[in-house]
């Protein structure tokens, strides 16, 4: 799924990121809105993950879904 699927479907999608990070919270989730670049900040800042690493973790969500 490409990512202007899933800021389409983001509230759906939603419910996948906090399963799988449960240190988001659904305020910086409504913040992000979809937006690529703010969930991947999200992660580094969460996770403390370079931005590859993020990328990578966050690509392996969508390509499942």
């Amino acid at each position: 799924m490409n990512w202007d699927q899933i800021e389409g479907n983001w509230k759906q999608f939603k419910g996948k990121v906090k399963e799988k990070w449960g240190q988001l919270t659904d305020d910086e989730l409504d913040q992000a809105a979809g937006r690529r670049d703010q969930v991947i900040g999200c992660l580094q800042k969460k996770y403390g993950w370079q931005r590859d690493q993020a990328e990578r973790e966050l690509e392996t969500l969508t390509s499942s879904w």
